[in-house]
């Protein structure tokens, strides 16, 4: 077997190969130099020969008396490289544990273990010492791996999902993929129900929430989000100081801050309009102390971003932005305590907490969807149909809609995706639509429920989550079927971000969030009508990226306030911006309306008051 073959094993094999790799096992006998013989068993280790290497090791302890138990460990550690459970029971079990070294005894706790649990004895958790971080790193993912198993086997399946997601902050590649799958799939053992009774248990900050997520999303449903409603705009003006200087309450500048953005690969047209976002901020920026702006190449792994935020640190960087891609974000976060903050651009993959101090901005689909579902809500309408494309973005709005209008007693009374290509949509009408009374004059669809009083207020509306393409479609046959008095809500996609009232005309009616820079209420920041016109970066789809960058330039200096006061908010072009007790950026976005084919905002949908000054 060649050492590549050993990586294809399970995790908990992969471990410990790092374990015996890593060269914090003791190789050496501790009272004489190396025999030859030791030369030989090791090399048979690194060659895969894995059978011939524990026999060696054996026969070591046989002619190396002083070193008999060193020995035989290392024999029953690599018999159980070989998955031969069996004979390293055989060979632990002539080990004199008196004998060994504090690093030996940890190594002989975990492999008796393991061996009990290929037995499952129950006990096995009291055969494990704890995973203390006086450890070292192979050893401690050992016990956390171990541990896992230990509680699986024993039902213990939140238990198991717990330490997995302790040892996931530890992994990276393809073992912290491994663990992920099975740390999901323990939790889907628990089955919907049972997770969203855990979930709805947990606090907010608890760093199972984003797994019990990712865990339902599997079974085609979500969790409920926190909408925030912040009061309180950052920046009042504070006298201070003896000379009675006027400052900005809870503003911290920086003097270097690192943005941190891929230059080439999938991500570079969506990293130049946030480059340019945040330089167009950085340059409108009236102080006239502004901090030095150096930009690093991210690369297009999270190993590469990982080297340009330690490059960064080196260069004194003393705020950090970026990166973009989601896995680059959870490899910044899976270093811990970072020394200089990050506001990453995008969320981490699999929902990873911040560390302290720093927190994580993203446009993301889920959000628009659960506040879609509330503005309905406040609207008195609490049934809905869902229709949208099927896209992973649409999907996951579909989901998070849903889970929103679900949690608040509402309900779904349809669900069904556009697919591309596709332009009759009768029959996907047909199917989402069919508990819903028709409201206009059209012929009624077969089976459909009676028309219902035009002149009533709606009970039921459509949601939808699709490009502007597909709606320009979609809504002409929604009012052809008879449905011209229900009302249609959607995420931000359904708009291109450019008027086109030619075509647009046919979402007259429709209700969408978006990000309130579009629409240019929000003041004190860069006109969007007048950069639109002369920067292609800042134009269309890619308007909103623009806006985030100019979002992640304004919060840099309120982040630590925004951090510890979940009631502020800082006006942005994205929405209004807070953060949440997992260290999130939330948006609350403003709401518009299609009229003669213009997007236009509705008045009161949210407070654009700015920050001072």
């Amino acid at each position: 077997m060649s050492v590549s073959k050993v990586h294809r094993q399970p995790l908990s094999v992969l471990i410990a190969v790092c374990l015996l790799l890593s060269g914090c096992v003791e190789m050496l006998p501790r009272d004489e130099g190396p025999p030859p013989e030791l030369a030989d068993a090791e090399q048979l280790y690194r060659q895969g020969d894995l059978d011939h290497a524990a026999q060696a090791f054996l026969d070591l302890a046989g002619s190396r008396g002083g070193d008999r138990d060193h020995y035989r460990l290392r024999a029953a550690e690599v018999f159980r490289d070989a998955g031969n459970l069996d004979a390293s029971a055989q060979a632990l079990a002539g080990v004199k544990q008196r004998r060994l070294n504090p690093e030996e005894a940890t190594r002989f706790a975990l492999l008796d273990a393991e061996i009990a649990l290929s037995h499952h004895d129950p006990h096995v958790l009291e055969r494990l010492p704890p995973p203390d971080e006086h450890l070292t790193l192979p050893l401690r993912q050992r016990t956390y791996e171990l541990r896992a198993r230990a509680q699986a086997d024993a039902g213990d399946s939140l238990g198991s999902a717990r330490t997995r997601a302790a040892l996931n902050r530890s992994l990276g590649g393809a073992d912290r993929t491994q663990n992920e799958t099975l740390l999901v799939a323990t939790l889907q053992k628990l089955g919907p129900d049972a997770l969203k009774q855990q979930a709805a248990t947990l606090p907010p900050s608890d760093p199972l929430g984003p797994w019990l997520n990712q865990a339902l999303r599997g079974s085609g449903q979500a969790l409920p989000q926190i909408v925030l409603r912040p009061n309180q705009a950052v920046g009042t003006l504070m006298p201070g100081g003896q000379d009675n200087v006027v400052a900005r309450e809870g503003y911290r500048p920086a003097h270097r801050i690192a943005l941190l953005l891929p230059s080439g690969g999938a991500l570079r047209t969506v990293a130049n309009a946030v480059r340019d976002g945040f330089l167009a901020a950085y340059f409108n920026d009236p102080d006239p102390q502004r901090a030095e702006v150096r930009s690093y190449d991210s690369g297009d792994t999270p190993q590469q971003a990982v080297d340009a935020y330690r490059q960064a640190v080196s260069d004194g960087a003393e705020r950090i932005v970026g990166p973009l891609r989601r896995d680059a974000v959870s490899a910044v976060f899976a270093q811990g305590r970072l020394p200089v903050p990050v506001l990453t651009l995008n969320q981490p993959e699999h929902g990873e907490v911040a560390p302290p101090g720093s927190a994580a901005f993203g446009l993301s689909p889920d959000t628009e969807a659960a506040q879609a579902a509330e503005h309905m809500l406040e609207r008195g309408i609490r049934n809905a149909v869902i229709i949208t494309a099927t896209d992973d973005w649409a999907e996951r709005s579909a989901l998070a809609f849903r889970a929103q209008l679900e949690n608040h007693n509402g309900s779904v009374l349809g669900d069904a995706r556009l697919k591309d290509g596709d332009i009759n949509y009768a029959a996907t009408i047909r199917q989402a639509m069919n508990a819903v009374p028709t409201t206009g004059m059209a012929p009624q669809l077969p089976g459909a429920v009676a028309s219902a009083d035009a002149s009533a207020a709606p009970t039921t509306a459509v949601f939808i989550s699709m490009r502007p393409q597909q709606a320009r479609l979609l809504l002409p046959q929604l009012r052809l079927a008879g449905y011209t008095g229900v009302p249609v809500f959607a995420t931000s996609h359904i708009y291109a971000g450019n008027p086109d009232p030619g075509q647009d005309r046919d979402l007259d009616g429709v209700e969408f969030c978006d990000a309130p820079w579009l629409f240019d209420i929000v003041p004190g920041l860069p006109h969007y009508s007048d950069i639109s016109r002369v920067l292609d970066s800042a134009r269309g789809a890619a308007a909103r990226l623009f806006a985030m960058g100019l979002d992640a330039y304004s919060l840099l200096p309120y982040l630590e306030w925004l951090s510890q006061h979940h009631d502020a908010y800082l006006p942005g072009a994205t929405g209004q911006l807070s953060e949440d007790e997992l260290d999130r950026i939330q948006r609350l976005l403003v709401w518009a309306r299609f009229n003669g084919g213009i997007a236009r905002p509705i008045v009161g949908g949210l407070q654009v008051a700015p920050a001072a000054p």
